[in-house]
């Protein structure tokens, strides 16, 4: 199986599993059968995939201005529009949307994180070699000076 394919399934197992929590937490988001719920996650991945990074380009300063929360509005906004396409998944109404965005969010993430494949984060330490301008050999030191 290519490594693409598994990561995309990975990807929608945990969207999944995060939709199934979202309808059993929030009491607005339900599902009829398992089919309606993993048409209702593949379709959120497909939204989120290429829909969204559109309406968060679009709505840019909307998001600046609310310091990032304009995101959580946005997969709300994607949660009522599966809600309303999938048939068999139900979203209650915005309420609903907002807190089972939240905790959709919320478990992909954690869960993307802790198998390796959420955003990567490294810390180098400096190496002691300076880049740039170097400093004078301090062994023939005349006194202070400002070198600017």
């Amino acid at each position: 199986m290519p490594e693409r394919f598994a990561e995309f399934l990975q990807r929608w197992l945990i969207t999944t599993v995060a939709v199934l929590a979202a309808a059993l937490i929030v009491p607005g988001i339900g599902y009829q059968n398992a089919a309606a719920l993993f048409l209702a996650s593949l379709l959120l991945g497909l939204l989120n995939t290429f829909v969204r990074p559109l309406l968060v380009f679009f709505t840019l300063p909307f998001v600046l201005l609310t310091l990032g929360l304009g995101l959580w509005v946005i997969n709300a906004l994607l949660l009522l529009l599966v809600g309303s396409v999938v048939k068999g998944f139900t979203v209650a109404g915005f309420g609903s949307a907002l807190l089972g965005a939240l905790i959709i969010s919320l478990l992909s993430f954690t869960t993307n994180v802790l198998l390796g494949r959420g955003p990567k984060v490294s810390v180098k330490r400096p190496t002691g070699k300076r880049v740039g301008k170097t400093l004078p050999d301090k062994s023939d030191d005349d006194g202070p000076v400002i070198d600017v």
